[in-house]
């Protein structure tokens, strides 16, 4: 604990006095101090100027990361026949229809994305208390509900990632790994806060993007420029 300490403290140090810095000092900065025994996630954190209690503030979306995250994405797909073939042969982890309802209503949540054919949502939707918190419910806007359960698996495996704004009007998701070059971490957050920039919902007003945040998993966050992830 006192050596996590200690790390911290010589993170934070590092840290000190540098605020709203461009993307790629940031990325140099959360690199050089990345120091856990484990490869570290990097992490974006973006503050919006919406409220999503209302339906014209909503923020949600899919991004393709360039250089994939470097996570071993876990994905359950809710399909019968073919198609649970079809989910199977693209590499799909866990696959079923009422078992596999059962199973999430049990509290087991093996994975980290959810895919489901449109036939399957009067039982994905049972779980809505259950996904839904945990942002894993299928949706047809990003894709998860879909008669082409292949590419869904394939997109989910290979660096896809889902984001939704949460209550406070933040949006955060894990754009790559820190043994990533600094180029293609830079390249995965620039298409994250394009693929935010895209999914403005039409009732937001003033300044979109108030503050951006980059961090470890385990250590501190640096603000960057807004103007330098957006490219303006």
């Amino acid at each position: 604990m006192a050596k996590l300490g200690k790390r911290m403290k010589a993170a934070r140090e590092a840290f000190a006095g540098k605020e709203d810095v461009t993307v790629e000092e940031a990325v140099a900065l959360i690199k050089a101090n990345a120091n856990a025994k484990f490869d570290e996630t990097v992490e974006i954190a973006m503050n919006l100027g919406v409220d999503p209690r209302h339906a014209d503030q909503m923020v949600r979306g899919v991004v393709g990361l360039p250089n994939g995250t470097g996570k071993d994405v876990r994905v359950a797909v809710f399909a019968r026949g073919p198609k649970a073939d079809e989910a199977k042969e693209a590499g799909a982890d866990i696959v079923g229809a009422e078992d596999l309802m059962e199973t999430v209503q049990g509290g087991k949540i093996e994975f980290d994305r959810c895919i489901a054919t449109p036939d399957m949502m009067p039982i994905v939707g049972r779980l809505g208390k259950v996904l839904g918190p945990r942002n894993l419910m299928p949706n047809p806007k990003v894709g998860t509900v879909t008669m082409d359960v292949a590419e869904a698996v394939k997109s989910a495996k290979g660096g896809q990632v889902q984001f939704k704004v949460e209550k406070a009007g933040v949006v955060h998701a894990g754009v790559g790994k820190a043994s990533f070059d600094e180029a293609k971490l830079v390249e995965n957050i620039r298409a994250f806060v394009d693929a935010v920039a895209k999914a403005k919902p039409t009732g937001a007003k003033g300044s979109y993007m108030k503050k951006i945040a980059l961090s470890s998993t385990m250590g501190p966050g640096v603000s960057i420029s807004v103007e330098s992830a957006t490219g303006n």
